[in-house]
């Protein structure tokens, strides 16, 4: 016969599929940073290593998009577990900043991928994907009703993935990791633990 408890907690934990997703995703954002910081930093432009590094954050960045996109049609048809301990592990407040964090996360998981694909005036080659200014779309959205060169279109876009890659995203995933590790070690509520990949 099942243990009941064992029965209950695993109900408070997420699916694997929510799980292998989060973490995938966390990893790939790490290797995408991981790969513009080593071309600005260790490379000259236009050299082999630095297209190297771009044509891999493009390639990881398309591949965060498309789990990102796997990730919200989880969240959409799924209920997250919630911990019976939850509504008393903190103020009101807290369970508001959490909420907007949580938002403010996924926008920026969306935003990220889209942004830097809209922006780069580079195909990605790694996956086949030719670069937004040679697609059908562009030249019939941008260039023949907005009357944009790509050059004018690409700047909004730059701005936004560049500036939001280099301060909002840290920003939000140190808050995120603070949070958790709150739970974890100040409330010891268990809250960390649903996202733990093979915890028992």
């Amino acid at each position: 016969m099942r243990n009941p408890s064992h029965a209950a907690s695993a109900a408070q934990r997420y699916t694997t599929t929510a799980i292998v997703l989060h973490w995938t995703i966390a990893m790939l954002f790490l290797a995408s940073y991981m790969a513009v910081y080593y071309r600005r930093w260790f490379t000259e432009p236009k050299t082999p290593d630095n297209m190297t590094a771009l044509q891999i954050h493009l390639a990881v960045g398309i591949t965060i998009g498309a789990l990102v996109l796997l990730r919200v049609i989880w969240r959409l048809t799924h209920t997250p577990p919630s911990l019976p301990s939850l509504p008393e592990s903190g103020r009101q407040w807290q369970h508001r900043a959490a909420a907007i964090g949580h938002g403010l996360l996924y926008a920026l998981m969306i935003a990220m991928p889209i942004t830097g694909y809209l922006g780069t005036g580079a195909a990605t080659e790694y996956l086949g994907i030719p670069k937004v200014a040679d697609t059908s779309l562009f030249n019939w959205l941008v260039v023949e009703r907005l009357g944009l060169t790509f050059k004018e279109f690409e700047k909004p876009m730059d701005f936004i993935h560049k500036n939001a890659g280099a301060y909002l995203v840290w920003l939000l995933i140190l808050g995120h990791a603070a949070a958790a590790l709150y739970h974890q070690f100040q409330l010891r509520d268990g809250l960390m633990w649903r996202m733990w990949p093979g915890a028992r």
